[in-house]
């Protein structure tokens, strides 16, 4: 079971957004299936304008989202967030002066006692980074083992819209749709981060990754570079990963000495070689490999990836 909650919130009395709702509403369409079609996440949404998004309502569904065992669950906040003497808050629509909405301890004391497996919170907001940053003197801000915390910002810094969408969460729909997979298609959390993170530049907003896990479950699958069926090959091609596979002309589809059992392999090499986990020794192409009689070897991410078809990982 994996379940989502995400909040968009335009409709601020005095200080509007036009990016929130839209953003809440693209992300949840996206994280509801896989690439293939396959269902992901049973995504929930709080949008305003279309309905009153109050403080109590967002912790009512927080509450909701983790209280249940579950095997994923994902919070996404877009929005306005603050700052103060009593901590970081996620604003919602019914904010006073000194009640901003919703407290982000709460947020992570409720994550912290949640029996679900693994929980994943996304923050696109103003001084988000504030989440989880201070550690309280009963330990309830720490990060217990399987929660993970992406936010737009550091605690510092405002989170920018542009073109009608948060310029961070542009981002991680991006990631999710493919940008962040890697060669088996999986995107995880890390994976987003490491997307955004590339994106921004030193002068940008800079977004933080928190993180106290074990292992990262995909948040999507999306479509593989390779299918797994060929990727699983590499391991029949090259018997040891130091092992260097010898071409020859016969491999090469427009030389007249080719073969249709070595063009086939030759394509599957082809695919390893635009991957990355493969490269012709003594030249820059695969083609003048083949023609010269020339071997091609594994690279370091070759190899990796060949020991985790050795060990049936893949």
């Amino acid at each position: 079971m994996r379940r989502a909650l995400l909040v968009g919130i335009d409709d601020y009395p005095g200080s509007p957004l036009r990016g929130c709702v839209a953003d809440a509403t693209t992300l949840a369409e996206l994280l509801r299936t896989h690439d293939n079609g396959d269902p992901n996440f049973y995504c929930k949404t709080l949008l305003a304008p279309g309905e009153a998004v109050t403080q109590e309502k967002v912790l009512e569904n927080v509450e909701k989202l983790l209280n249940q065992p579950a095997d994923v669950a994902l919070f996404y906040f877009s929005g306005h967030g603050t700052v103060n003497n009593l901590g970081g808050f996620l604003v919602t629509q019914d904010a006073k002066k000194y009640n901003a909405g919703v407290a982000m301890r709460d947020v992570l004391t409720q994550a912290r006692t949640s029996p679900v497996k693994e929980i994943i919170i996304i923050l696109d907001c103003c001084h988000s980074g504030f989440f989880g940053s201070i550690p309280e003197i009963d330990n309830s801000a720490v990060l217990r083992e399987g929660i993970s915390v992406l936010t737009a910002s550091r605690d510092s810094e405002v989170a920018l819209e542009a073109n009608g969408s948060g310029v961070f969460t542009s981002l991680v729909y991006d990631a999710l749709h493919g940008g962040a997979a890697d060669i088996s298609g999986n995107v995880t959390i890390a994976g987003v981060y490491t997307y955004a993170d590339q994106a921004l530049g030193a002068w940008d907003q800079r977004p933080l990754f928190k993180a106290h896990v074990a292992c990262f479950t995909p948040l999507r699958k999306c479509t593989p570079s390779i299918a797994p069926e060929v990727l699983r090959q590499l391991g029949k091609y090259f018997s040891k990963p130091i092992y260097q596979y010898p071409l020859d002309p016969s491999y090469e589809p427009t030389d007249p000495s080719a073969t249709p059992e070595h063009t086939a392999i030759f394509a599957h090499l082809q695919k390893y070689r635009a991957a990355r986990l493969l490269e012709p020794v003594g030249t820059e192409h695969m083609y003048y490999a083949a023609i010269e009689s020339k071997p091609c070897r594994l690279t370091a991410l070759g190899r990796f990836y060949w020991h985790l078809i050795k060990a049936n990982r893949i």
